[in-house]
């Protein structure tokens, strides 16, 4: 038995099964990284998309996240195989939830993409989605709290409605934790409570060196998890982990889905 029957064996015994998934899941998606080789940060001052930066200048920071948010998502990205697998294990009940650092929305995008797929099973959420960071594609009243799909606010915006505002008067933000804002305390800790819970914990594609996701294998190992590691580059949490598998996520979590079906 090799390692990835190992873990699709124990992904099958498993009552609870959790998933965090970071910047490299989405890449081959074309959506840009933030840090490393050619990084976003390598071509923006990150103190520019700062919260304390929104609240004192929106015009300016809008102004600057206009062009962030075209290099992020530069032409139209869809959900890639990694993100497809999840989203079956999650449709075949063998995923309870899926942690993520991405704002790209692209589980939520995966996950409509299986339910449509005609497979006979009743429409529900079967997989929970955490989005620890927030959601790049919806923007957010400060004033009212009313949630909307970003394009077409980014698209006033760069008409020139600088910062664009709501009905009732107050400015959109980007549904997104920014520099200097807390992640939200309930999604977080429900985070934990998933790892803390969790039989099987998949590391998918992150660094691991970002609090407080990066904690999150260490609860579920703690806990007694089977902790699996999928990441092109070496992470700190390789020590822990009973799996660590050097390829790409796009190869790994297919092969993985279809093990676990078998």
């Amino acid at each position: 038995m090799d390692d990835l029957e190992r873990l699709a064996d124990d992904v099958r015994r498993a009552d609870t099964v959790v998933a965090l998934t970071g910047a490299g899941i989405s890449a081959p998606s074309g959506v840009a990284t933030f840090r490393g080789d050619d990084g976003v940060w390598d071509r923006f001052d990150e103190g520019q998309f700062a919260y304390g930066r929104f609240q004192r200048d929106p015009e300016g920071f809008w102004a600057d996240r206009i062009e962030l948010q075209r290099v992020l998502f530069d032409g139209e990205i869809e959900p890639n195989a990694a993100h497809e697998a999840l989203a079956a294990m999650g449709r075949a009940g063998d995923l309870e939830a899926i942690c993520t650092q991405n704002t790209d929305g692209l589980h939520g995008a995966a996950a409509d993409r299986i339910a449509a797929g005609g497979d006979g099973k009743p429409d529900a959420d079967d997989t929970t989605i955490l989005e620890l960071h927030g959601n790049a594609q919806r923007v957010r009243c400060q004033d009212c709290g009313r949630r909307s799909d970003s394009e077409p606010i980014f698209e006033r915006a760069a008409d020139g409605e600088l910062p664009p505002t709501c009905d009732c008067g107050g400015v959109f933000k980007p549904d997104v934790v920014l520099f200097g804002q807390q992640l939200p305390g309930a999604v977080i800790q429900r985070a934990r409570s998933l790892a803390r819970e969790s039989d099987v914990f998949l590391a998918i594609g992150s660094s691991l060196v970002v609090e407080p996701a990066a904690s999150l294998p260490r609860l579920a190992a703690s806990s007694g998890a089977t902790v699996g590691v999928v990441n092109l580059e070496s992470t700190p949490c390789d020590d822990l982990a009973d799996l660590v598998f050097r390829e790409d996520v796009t190869s790994v979590l297919p092969r993985l889905r279809d093990l676990v079906a078998e």
